[in-house]
């Protein structure tokens, strides 16, 4: 094991229980408050199903990312293998839509009224439930043949095989992939950030012309404070710009793995890149979102009070 791999498999660890870390905390939030707490936000509902998938997407690359750097290669078998891949690339696609569901809804709570988005403002919040529900079953049937094609890294026989995964093998019928890696996974890929890049605009637009507004109302000496649905969509704002940031450099560093054997600092820096967003997404949340911290503040009151009335229990 040399001084690269240790220095790898640190980073990878660090990378990884940070994120963890993160999404855990929005996630055990957003989940004692949807029981015990105030009534949570659409946006709230769509942040828990967000830092749900974020969390496999990182533990089910981080782990045998990490694991692989250290010098480890073989200690997943082909059953191993398949669910592992399965279910980062299941979670992946759902961290995208979710995002992508997540600007189009924010971009639709803050059209005019007198728009024609008008109408599903209040369809939203029941809408979020069947999105999700439809986006698990969409993922799981549309990744299926990774269960056929991703085996352990001990099944290499000939050269249709290609041991480019590190840790597993995978099998590959070139037309076959072409076929299904454009029309199949690429598009409604491209379709998800082009939602997002189009809403991102559409927001921008909204939010410039109501600052406009209000400067002109009260004076460009004066600087208001912001509204909560203001702050909410300035963090999912930075949310979108963030996913599309490094799934652009991830997907030219995956185009460009495609073209060749790659090496093994590619496949690397392909898995780092990969698990910016679902490390860099909760803190984001955390720290722009007003709202996360009142939620926090109402579970610190709450946990409080409960050893106040009860001191002989937790003391």
């Amino acid at each position: 094991m040399t001084l690269n791999n240790i220095v790898l498999g640190f980073l990878f660890v660090f990378q990884t229980g940070f994120g963890v870390l993160g999404n855990s905390f929005l996630l055990g939030l957003y989940t004692t408050i949807f029981f015990i707490g105030p009534r949570l936000r659409p946006i709230d509902l769509l942040l828990t199903h967000l830092a749900f998938v974020n969390n496999l997407v990182l533990l089910s690359k981080g782990i045998p990312q990490t694991t692989a750097a250290l010098g480890f290669n073989n200690f997943l078998d082909d059953v191993g293998c398949k669910l592992v891949f399965y279910l980062h690339r299941v979670a992946r696609g759902l961290s995208l839509w979710t995002t992508c569901f997540l600007s189009g809804s924010q971009a639709i709570i803050l059209s005019p009224r007198h728009s024609r988005w008008a109408k599903i403002k209040a369809r939203i919040p029941k809408g979020i439930g069947p999105f999700c529900f439809l986006c698990w079953n969409f993922h799981l049937l549309i990744y299926y043949s990774i269960l056929l094609r991703v085996k352990g890294p001990t099944r290499i026989k000939n050269i249709t095989e290609r041991n480019d995964l590190i840790y597993c093998s995978a099998t590959f019928d070139i037309s076959y992939d072409v076929i299904q890696s454009v029309f199949i996974f690429s598009l409604p890929d491209v379709f998800c950030v082009g939602i997002m890049v189009a809403t991102s605009r559409c927001m921008f637009s909204i939010l410039y012309k109501h600052h406009q507004t209000v400067q002109y109302v009260h004076g460009n000496n004066v600087t208001p404070r912001s509204s909560p649905e203001t702050r909410a969509t300035q963090t999912i704002l930075a949310l979108v710009s963030m996913f599309i940031s490094f799934y652009s450099l991830n997907s030219i560093l995956a185009l460009y793995m495609q073209l060749g054997k790659p090496k093994s600092w590619l496949i690397h820096m392909s898995a780092f890149l990969a698990a910016c967003f679902p490390v860099c997404s909760p803190f984001v949340s955390i720290v722009s979102d007003s709202q996360v911290s009142k939620y926090s503040m109402f579970l610190f009151d709450r946990i409080k009070l409960l050893v106040q009335q009860n001191p002989e229990k937790y003391s």
